[in-house]
C-alpha cells in the first residue's frame, strides 16, 4: 500500500485565494433565523383545532423565506465569482472557537434556493393535515431554517449543530404522522443518522484543533492547514460514512425505504427534495474541497459505490410491490449518478453531479407528492390492488406520466441533462484508465435501461388494465384538485426549463465547480510525484492495472 507524506499546504488553494465578498445585508442569516423564530410563534396563533389559521401562517412564512433566498441570489450573489459571497461573521462562543459564520458559493447557493422552494410547496402539500397542525407546521418551519443553515454555514462545528437540528423534526414528523410502522421507521432513521453524525463531530474537532493553538472551525481556516495524507484519509473515511448515510450509499441506505414507506406527502417532499442533497453537498464541501489528497485516492471508490447504487437500487425498485418503496429505491438509484460525478476529475462530471442533485430534488418531490395524492384516493400502496383508474383520474394520470418521464431522463427534462453530463464527464475524464471508464459507463447504463422499465410498468399497473371492482366500489376516485395541479406545475416549470436550457442553473455554480476540480487535479499531480520516484517505478504498468484498474491514470506508476 502506498503512503504519501504531504504535510505542506497546497500551493494554490482556491478556497482561500478566491475573493471573498461580505454581505451588505444579512440575507443568509435572515433566511435561517426568520423561519426559526416564526416557528416559535406558532403556538400563539389562535386556531379552532383543524389548522385553518396556522397553515396559512406557515405558508406565508415559507413564501417569505423563499423570497429572502431569491433576494440573496439576485442582490448579493455573483455567479462568476468562485469564492465565498454574502459572507457574515460574528463571534458566538469564542472560548470554543465557535463563530456565526455564513456565506454562499456555487456549491451552496443553488441548494439554498432549492430548500426554500421545496419547503414552501411542502407546506402547501400539507394543507389537509388536521391532526396536531400547530406542532406539524412548527416542525416544518424549524426544518426550513435548519436545512438552509446546513448549506449556508461556513463553520464546521456550526455545520454539525445545523445537521443535528433537522434530525429531531424529521423524527417527530415520522413518529407522529407516519403510517402503521411509523415508530420503527422513525427510530431507525434517528439511529442511522444521529449515530453516523458522530463522525462529523469527531472530524470537526480533529481538524479544528489540528496544529495546536486556539481552535478555529471555519472552512477557510481548515483549508489553510497542512493536513498529512494519513490524517486526511482517516477524516475522509469517517465523513464518508456520515454523509453516505444521508445520501444514501448502499449498504447504508436501509433507513430510507422504511422512512418513505411511513411518511406523509409533505415529509416525502422534504426527504427526497432536500434531505438526500445534504449528503451530496457535504461530500463536495468537505471530502472533495477540504480533503483533496484523500479525495484523489477515494474518488475511484465513490464511482464504484455510485454504480452499485444505480444497479442495486434499480433492480430492487423493479421488484417492489409497494408504491412508496418503489419510488424510494428509485431515488437511491438516481443518487448514484451524484456519486459518480463527485468521483470524476472533470468539470463536466462534477457539474453534472450538482445538477443531478437539483434535478432529483425537483423530480423526487413531484413523484412522492403524487404517491401521497394517489394514496389519499385509493387507500392502498400495493400495485396489485390498483388498476384501471386512469379513466376516472385522467388529470392525475397525466401528471404521473409527465413526472415519470422526467425521472427516466426523457430529453427535454432536467434529468436527461444531468445524467448526460455525468456520463460525458466520466468517459472523457483522462484521469482514469480507458478500461475503467468503459466498464463504469457500461454498468451505469444498466440503470438507465432499468429505470423506464420499472416506471412505465408501474404506470401501467396503476392506470391501465381492468378496474379493481372492490377499489372502485369502496373508494371515491376523484381527479386531481387545483391545489395538486398547482404544486406539480410549480415543480415541472424548473424541471422542463432546466431540461431545455441547462444554463439557467449551471451558470450559478460553474465557477465554483471549476475551482474545485482544479484543486483536486492539483492534488492528483502532487500524489503522482512521489510515485515516480518510488521503487514501484519499475513495476510493469499492465500488471498494476490488472490489480487496480480504477486507479486514476495520472497517479499510476510509469515505466
Amino acid at each position: 500500500m502506498l503512503e504519501f507524506a504531504l504535510s505542506a499546504p497546497l500551493e494554490s488553494i482556491e478556497l482561500v485565494g478566491a475573493r471573498e465578498v461580505s454581505a451588505d445585508f444579512p440575507w443568509l442569516s435572515l433566511s435561517i433565523l426568520f423561519p426559526l423564530f416564526a416557528a416559535f410563534l406558532v403556538p400563539f396563533i389562535p386556531d379552532e383545532g383543524e389548522g385553518k389559521q396556522v397553515r396559512w401562517y406557515a405558508l406565508v412564512i415559507a413564501l417569505i423565506t423563499f423570497l429572502i433566498t431569491v433576494g440573496a441570489y439576485l442582490k448579493g450573489y455573483d455567479p462568476s465569482i468562485n469564492g465565498l459571497q454574502l459572507s457574515e461573521r460574528a463571534d458566538w462562543v469564542p472560548d470554543l472557537g465557535l463563530k456565526w459564520a455564513v456565506g454562499a458559493d456555487g456549491l451552496s447557493m443553488p441548494l439554498i434556493l432549492l430548500t426554500s422552494f421545496i419547503t414552501a410547496l411542502a407546506v402547501l402539500a400539507a394543507w389537509p393535515v388536521t391532526f396536531k397542525p400547530k406542532l406539524f407546521f412548527f416542525l416544518i418551519l424549524a426544518m426550513d431554517g435548519g436545512q438552509i443553515a446546513v448549506f449556508a454555514v461556513q463553520d464546521m462545528l456550526l455545520f454539525f449543530l445545523a445537521w443535528e437540528l433537522e434530525l429531531l423534526p424529521v423524527y417527530l414528523l415520522l413518529a407522529i404522522w407516519g403510517g402503521k410502522k411509523r415508530q420503527y421507521a422513525a427510530t431507525k432513521f434517528i439511529i442511522y443518522t444521529a449515530g453516523s453524525s458522530l463522525f462529523i463531530l469527531l472530524a470537526a474537532l480533529a481538524m479544528g484543533f489540528f496544529g495546536g493553538g486556539a481552535p478555529n472551525f471555519e472552512y477557510i481556516n481548515i483549508a489553510e492547514k497542512g493536513f498529512g495524507t494519513s490524517f486526511q484519509l482517516l477524516c475522509y473515511a469517517g465523513l464518508l460514512i456520515a454523509f453516505g448515510v444521508k445520501l444514501p450509499i448502499v449498504p447504508l441506505h436501509t433507513w430510507l425505504p422504511d422512512a418513505h414507506g411511513e411518511a406523509t406527502a409533505p415529509v416525502h417532499m422534504l426527504l427526497a427534495g432536500i434531505l438526500l442533497k445534504m449528503g451530496g453537498y457535504a461530500l463536495l464541501r468537505f471530502n472533495a474541497q477540504l480533503l483533496p489528497e484523500a479525495h484523489a485516492q477515494f474518488a475511484p471508490l465513490l464511482i464504484i459505490l455510485g454504480v452499485v447504487n444505480i444497479i442495486y437500487a434499480a433492480l430492487t425498485s423493479f421488484a417492489q410491490r409497494n408504491l412508496k418503496r418503489k419510488i424510494a429505491y428509485s431515488s437511491i438509484s438516481h443518487m448514484g449518478f451524484v456519486l459518480i460525478g463527485i468521483g470524476s476529475f472533470s468539470s463536466l462530471g462534477t457539474s453534472g453531479a450538482m445538477l443531478q442533485m437539483i434535478s432529483h430534488g425537483l423530480i423526487g418531490a413531484s413523484l412522492f407528492f403524487l404517491v401521497g395524492a394517489t394514496y389519499d384516493r385509493t387507500h392502498t400502496l400495493q400495485l396489485e390492488e390498483m388498476g384501471g383508474v386512469g379513466q376516472r383520474m385522467r388529470i392525475m394520470f397525466a401528471l404521473w406520466t409527465v413526472c415519470c418521464l422526467a425521472s427516466l431522463a426523457l430529453p427535454g427534462m432536467s434529468g436527461f441533462v444531468s445524467e448526460l453530463m455525468v456520463f460525458t464527464g466520466l468517459v472523457t475524464d483522462e484521469a482514469y484508465t480507458l478500461t475503467f471508464r468503459i466498464v463504469i459507463a457500461g454498468l451505469a447504463a444498466v440503470g438507465v435501461i432499468l429505470t423506464p422499465i420499472y416506471l412505465l410498468s408501474m404506470l401501467r399497473e396503476i392506470f391501465f388494465g381492468k378496474e379493481n371492482a372492490k377499489l372502485v366500489s369502496e373508494t371515491k376516485l376523484i381527479d386531481a384538485e387545483p391545489r395538486e395541479i398547482y404544486i406539480i406545475s410549480c415543480l415541472l416549470v424548473p424541471i422542463i426549463g432546466i431540461g431545455l436550457y441547462p444554463r439557467l442553473m449551471t451558470d450559478s455554480y460553474t465557477a465554483s465547480i471549476e475551482a474545485l476540480v482544479k484543486r483536486n487535479l492539483a492534488s492528483v499531480e502532487r500524489l503522482n510525484k512521489p510515485i515516480k520516484n518510488s521503487v514501484i517505478q519499475t513495476t510493469n504498468i499492465t500488471e498494476t492495472r490488472l490489480i487496480a484498474p480504477f486507479i486514476p491514470a495520472s497517479i499510476e506508476p510509469s515505466n
